[in-house]
């Protein structure tokens, strides 16, 4: 099972480029192509946003495996996603 990722970001601010960059840098690093990672602009998708109940972005979502998980923030400390992410037995 793939680990099924979503990353809701505001636009193209630093903050979410930012964010984009620690987690791809994250993912090709520890998850290696055991992972599916869809990014979502909320200014560009707002009931998705809406519908998961976003409250602030960057937010990282792990959706599979269960159980789920979030993550705010810029996602540069790769030690605490991973375990905010229950993943840290994938290194």
């Amino acid at each position: 099972m793939k680990i099924k990722l979503k990353l809701y970001i505001t636009g193209k601010t630093s903050r979410s480029q930012k964010a984009i960059s620690n987690l791809q840098d994250i993912c090709s690093e520890e998850l290696k192509d055991n992972y599916l990672l869809q990014i979502i602009d909320v200014l560009e998708q707002p009931q998705l946003a809406e519908d998961e109940k976003i409250l602030a972005t960057p937010t990282l979502i792990k959706e599979l495996p269960p159980p789920l998980r979030r993550i705010i923030g810029d996602l540069s400390n790769t030690e605490k996603v991973l375990l905010g992410l229950d993943l840290q037995h994938i290194k």
